[in-house]
């Protein structure tokens, strides 16, 4: 009996405290990231951004608050919804709302490397950096991922 428990297991993807254990991955690195961002504005040589970084500046910014946002949301509706009526359903709706996030915040991770190395290089080498962080972040969050599930070895 304990044996078809642990075959249970095996096959669920994991349950509501690994959900939030890995939003506490997430979360602070784009709480980090907008932190960073909403400093910018207020530092005295962004005055003399062209208004094309500034447009830059602002998809980055609004896409680092809103993973902040779609990565908080589970945690935040678990506690209010408590106690959950349909757990799976629950898990589901969590899981779009992380994928969202991650999403929102691979975009801004890619456009603040832009940012940020455009500023101190020049934009060849940001354009080139942020390129190849999108490069890793696509590889290591969504490529890889698929290709292990689809081997089926983990």
């Amino acid at each position: 009996m304990a044996q078809s428990a642990h075959a249970d297991n095996e096959n669920d993807d994991g349950d509501l405290s690994d959900m939030l254990g890995e939003l506490r991955v997430l979360l602070p690195s784009a709480q980090l990231l907008s932190a960073f961002l909403i400093t910018v504005p207020f530092s005295a040589g962004f005055s003399a951004v062209v208004v094309a970084e500034k447009g830059v500046f602002l998809a980055t910014f609004l896409l680092a608050m809103a993973s902040v946002v779609m990565l908080s949301a589970p945690a935040v509706q678990h506690r209010l919804i408590r106690p959950l009526i349909d757990r799976a359903r629950f898990k589901r709706l969590a899981t779009r709302q992380i994928v969202v996030g991650s999403i929102t915040l691979s975009l801004a991770l890619v456009m603040v490397t832009q940012l940020v190395l455009s500023a101190v290089f020049g934009h060849a080498m940001g354009n080139v950096a942020a390129g190849a962080m999108a490069a890793l972040i696509l590889l290591m969050w969504w490529v890889l991922p698929k290709l292990l599930k689809s081997s089926g070895k983990l």
